[in-house]
């Protein structure tokens, strides 16, 4: 697929996404959101890829937010719409995804880039990168999640701190909240993120993502996490993978996954 704004390889099962609009510190307009979702799909169905990872073009910026001059005129009717939009498209579109997606914040992550980053299943960053929610700074709020799914990552203090003063804190700081999983150095985010991608790529694809369904049910009101957890844990049962795995235990030898 060609793309204007991001750039997609796949590698040794690995699908990359790097947003590439570095002019503007990859912020995230509708043509860029619209790319995105595309190219997550693409990959998700591609039986290739096993893991996705997306990441920002150059040192200086992951997603240092959303392109304010698309929407500094909108009415409620249309902020409504763009924040519902751009959710579906692509910020719960990648939280529900079933390959695992990393995001590798390789400098700022602010406003959008921040909620890009909390949609993906869990987060590695440069220890340069800085993050943060300044979207009360401009009179509005967080819209492409922000106000849930941080509550969920660091706790709703430390969120309502974060929100409510629009200030960044630092890549230590993230991962001492849990917002992010590692900090390494920024030559080493993708060498290090693709060897986590590799410790994942020896496990079942269909349990995988069946484990990230359950997970996020725990999230979702009106949704018993426990049921679903017994309900999922049982289809395993029926699968090639299951067969797989138990069979090379038994024989004390690597299994070989096909994801079915």
């Amino acid at each position: 697929m060609n793309f204007e704004n991001i750039i997609v390889t796949i590698e040794n099962g690995i699908g990359q996404i790097t947003i590439n609009r570095p002019s503007k510190l990859n912020a995230l307009n509708v043509a860029t959101i619209q790319e995105l979702h595309n190219a997550f799909e693409s990959l998700e169905s591609n039986a290739e890829v096993r893991v996705i990872i997306i990441t920002g073009e150059g040192e200086k910026a992951f997603v240092a937010g959303a392109d304010i001059s698309e929407f500094s005129n909108f009415s409620i009717e249309e902020g409504a719409q763009l924040a519902a939009q751009g959710q579906e498209l692509l910020f719960d579109f990648v939280e529900n995804l079933r390959k695992p997606t990393i995001a590798a914040v390789n400098g700022f992550a602010l406003g959008g880039g921040l909620e890009l980053a909390m949609a993906c299943h869990f987060r590695i960053a440069s220890d340069n990168a800085k993050m943060g929610l300044p979207e009360v700074s401009l009179g509005v709020i967080p819209g492409y999640g922000g106000t849930q799914r941080l509550p969920q990552l660091i706790g709703k203090g430390r969120a309502m701190e974060m929100i409510m003063t629009a200030g960044m804190i630092s890549a230590e700081e993230a991962f001492r909240a849990g917002l992010v999983n590692h900090v390494v150095p920024q030559a080493e985010l993708l060498d290090f993120t693709k060897g986590i991608a590799a410790k994942i790529m020896r496990n079942s694809p269909y349990a995988i993502g069946r484990a990230i369904k359950c997970i996020n049910a725990n999230y979702k009101e009106g949704i018993n996490g426990f049921e679903t957890e017994i309900r999922n844990f049982g289809k395993c049962f029926g699968t090639e993978d299951f067969k797989e795995g138990t069979t090379a235990f038994l024989e004390k030898r690597k299994a070989e996954f096909k994801g079915k």
